[in-house]
């Protein structure tokens, strides 16, 4: 964590200092606003940590509860969210106090006795396996908690606007007019652009005239959280257990002692009419023992619970107007799914941080008004995979003993498939924020439209570990990592060349490194790394410090073993790999061709920009994201 660039800090460093809209932030509604976010789930929380460092914005979250989410539906965090949290400032609060799930045991009936389960696999969990980052299971309400601290400490200091309801939209030709509901009455907001980020039945969804398409499937889960006294031996690790009276997926949670169950409860009948959602907790609890036979559940306490039909649905458009959009749909205001999966809240997170540091590039005029365009372009297509992939998984869970003709097939698929629900999947397709001409063959590890995959490499300055893509913030910055040709000199060349680019498209006045995080990795050790070009050591803030920290050495030393040139395929003539401000990479590019980054980022970055008038007049910070 780097702080005091802008003077001493005897604080919380994780505390930035308020600048522009933050400086004066009414609590009331502004009647104009540059963002307007209605809902305060993962997206929208996400959303607002994320703009809150535009402070040259004004952005406002409504949500009609009173006050924050004390019981979160969704539990399971995938790994690429911990990757996710660790570039807002929190991965390891979080998981400090999450369960984290090592393993997963498969039980099926006993084949001398069917009445009975027994334990048939057990496999390592595929957290670990895939990534640095664990495999979670912690209540969405802190997950929110911990998003809503991060938009309350960054330069905006955003924070939700409880009891505000959204009651219908207009779109406009130069903006939104959104309609809300206080205690006081309705009133009219105009807002540049409205994220819908307010569940199933969203209401945003419904005023822009988008459809959910797909179907239910029909069958029926209870879930419940409960404390409970058992014999039942794996009730601290994850399990799908498949029995003759049902199956249920049980989930330990955070704290030692809570756990949760999805409890098998069958086919639903065409004519059930929802009657089902009205099943007691006695009989959810009932179904779960027969389903636990020879194991018994005493349940203390039931913390939350309910009952759920599945369905597989995907908005049609996850935008107003796919040339022009206005309004954008997140989470399951444009994709529903089982729960069972685990996938949720974790796609749903990945569509505010890919739309996050869009709106804000394009407000602050980083980005041209077109890069709007790719949201629905690269979120749609990830969301029908998510429905497929639930599908299936859903089937797997839902068979019934004698359609199981492989004992370890679901343990088989488990891992088979870890790639996509980790959350490492997602591959966007080329456009204009992905190359479809990059030179993969120079960094094959870092796969262009996937997303950064970290390396431990040697901060030279001190010659600590760091994870490289550890150093990334979720600060709205463009990446730049150039990994140097052995000889050092086609990276100097490039860096000349490259030094006069970065400022071209950096708004007069600001840092160096304001809109473009370049960093350097040599191929030696980092004693040996002494001649470093200034475009790798920039001034920062209103002091002038030189930054110390964006000088990497990959050879291993007393403290790491991996060389990230080995791991991801990079050869001796070195490499640029450009990655976007999500994560994502955009571009591979050789030392020998500068030209080539000046024309990926004239397609994609607006020249000294910053001239767009936002809503608040009081612009006290710069045009560029705060670091």
């Amino acid at each position: 964590m780097q702080f005091h660039h802008h003077g001493y800090v005897s604080g919380d460093p994780r505390v930035q200092n308020a600048a522009g809209t933050g400086l004066d932030r009414p609590t009331e509604l502004p009647d104009d606003v540059d963002v307007l976010i209605v809902g305060s789930g993962p997206a929208g929380m996400l959303l607002a940590a994320q703009l809150s460092q535009f402070p040259q914005l004004t952005t406002r979250l409504i949500e009609k509860r009173d006050g924050r989410l004390a019981l979160g539906q969704a539990d399971g965090i995938q790994p690429r969210s911990v990757e996710t949290f660790q570039a807002f400032g929190f991965a390891d609060r979080i998981t400090a106090e999450a369960y984290n799930i090592g393993w997963m045991n498969f039980w099926a009936p006993d084949p001398d006795d069917p009445q009975r389960i027994i334990r048939t696999a057990r496999t390592e969990d595929y957290g670990y396996k895939i990534s640095e980052f664990p495999h979670l299971i912690v209540n969405q309400a802190r997950v929110l908690d911990y998003f809503a601290e991060a938009a309350a400490h960054g330069p905006a200091r955003i924070a939700p606007d409880y009891g505000v309801e959204f009651a219908g939209l207009i779109v406009g030709a130069d903006d939104v007019e959104v309609r809300v509901r206080t205690a006081s009455g309705e009133r009219t907001i105009r807002a540049k652009y409205v994220v819908g980020c307010d569940g199933a039945r969203s209401g945003v969804r419904q005023a822009i005239g988008r459809t959910h398409v797909g179907a239910a499937a029909r069958h029926a889960w209870g879930v419940m959280d409960v404390l409970v006294e058992t014999d039942f031996p794996d009730w601290r690790i994850k399990c799908a257990i498949n029995a003759a009276a049902g199956n249920i997926l049980h989930i330990p949670r955070e704290g030692g002692y809570l756990s949760r169950m999805y409890i098998d409860l069958g086919e639903v009948a065409e004519d059930d009419d929802h009657r089902v959602r009205q099943t007691p907790i006695e009989e959810v609890i009932a179904r779960a023992n027969e389903i636990l036979h020879p194991y018994t559940i005493d349940v203390k306490q039931v913390a939350w619970q309910s009952v759920y039909e599945v369905g597989h649905r995907v908005t049609d458009q996850f935008v107003d107007d796919l040339d022009h959009p206005r309004v954008f749909l997140t989470g399951d205001a444009c994709h529903t799914h089982s729960a069972k999966a685990g996938q949720g809240m974790n796609v749903s997170m990945q569509d505010g941080f890919n739309l996050g540091w869009k709106l804000g590039h394009v407000l602050t005029g980083l980005a041209p008004a077109e890069l709007l365009r790719t949201y629905d372009a690269e979120r749609r297509p990830v969301a029908q995979q998510l429905i497929d992939f639930d599908r299936e998984w859903s089937s797997l869970m839902a068979r019934k003993p004698g359609e199981i003709t492989d004992p370890d097939e679901l343990a088989t698929y488990y891992l088979a498939t870890a790639e996509f629900p980790s959350g490492f999947g997602t591959h966007y397709a080329p456009s204009r924020i992905v190359a479809a001409d990059a030179a993969q063959e120079l960094a094959s590890g870092f796969p262009v439209g996937k997303r950064f995959q970290s390396v431990e490499v040697v901060r030279v300055c001190d010659g600590n570990p760091v994870h490289l893509g550890h150093h990334a913030r979720a600060d709205g910055r463009w990446r730049i990592y150039a990994f140097a040709d052995a000889a050092g000199s086609a990276l100097a060349a490039w860096a000349s060349q490259a030094h006069a680019i970065v400022e071209r498209f950096t708004p007069a006045g600001a840092d160096l490194d304001a809109v473009f995080d370049v960093k350097a990795i040599y191929p030696g050790r980092w004693e040996d790394v002494v001649d470093v070009p200034s475009l790798f050591r920039p001034r920062s803030g209103p002091l002038g410090l030189t930054d110390l920290e964006k000088v990497f050495a990959a050879a291993p030393s007393a403290w790491t073993r991996s060389d990230i040139f080995a791991e991801r395929g990079i050869g001796a003539e070195g490499a640029v790999v450009i990655v976007r401000p999500d994560q994502y990479v955009a571009h591979v590019l050789p030392l020998t061709d500068p030209a080539g980054l000046e024309r990926f980022l004239a397609a994609t970055v607006t020249p000294h920009a910053g001239s767009v008038e936002p809503a608040a007049a009081r612009v006290a910070a710069g045009s560029v994201p705060s670091r």
